[in-house]
């Protein structure tokens, strides 16, 4: 069962005009999928976050983790390390954490993304070559509490963090290794 929202949730139709026609179950060529209506442009959302995600710094966060006593797991996640920061040059890479480090209860590495379209090509990637592994995504905003719950979504096996001293009235992580 999930937890229960401490946030309240941003109206998914806020912004819409409020002369939009219904819409209808009409079935696309597919058969299958719903016929959506027709749009002359892309949603900004392609391109930027555009309601809350400070991109400014960079809009995504992704934790790869492995089990550091696992030989298998360190060394696949050694060889990811390695293949994203070739792949994804355009990407900023942290260094290979061999212990746990800050909220995280295993060890990791991190990769930021400044794009919806990096975070998707790195998504993408990842579900074809992570494994095992499991992989925390969260945006970054004014909440780091919140980012690392509430919005963040995770492939793999979830690891419970230690998010406590994330709460804005803990003050803020800082990395000092």
């Amino acid at each position: 069962m999930s937890q229960p929202f401490e946030y309240p949730a941003l109206d998914p139709l806020a912004g819409l005009p409020a002369d939009r026609a219904p819409l209808t179950e009409e079935k696309a060529a597919d058969g299958k999928a719903l016929l959506n209506p027709p749009s002359d442009k892309l949603s900004p959302w392609y391109s930027n976050c555009v309601e809350v995600i400070d991109e400014s710094n960079n809009a995504f966060d992704l934790h790869i983790y492995y089990n550091q006593n696992s030989p298998g797991q360190l060394a696949h996640a050694r060889a990811l390390h390695e293949r994203i920061r070739r792949e994804f040059p355009e990407l900023r890479v942290y260094k290979f954490w061999e212990v746990p480090v800050g909220p995280h209860p295993v060890a990791m590495f991190e990769v930021n993304t400044f794009t919806p379209a990096q975070l998707g090509a790195i998504m993408g990637f990842l579900v074809a070559y992570r494994g095992g592994l499991s992989v925390l995504i969260h945006p970054n905003t004014d909440d780091e509490y919140r980012d690392h719950t509430e919005r963040a979504t995770w492939m793999g096996q979830p690891y419970p963090l230690n998010v406590s001293f994330l709460r804005k009235d803990k003050g803020r992580f800082t990395n000092t290794q």
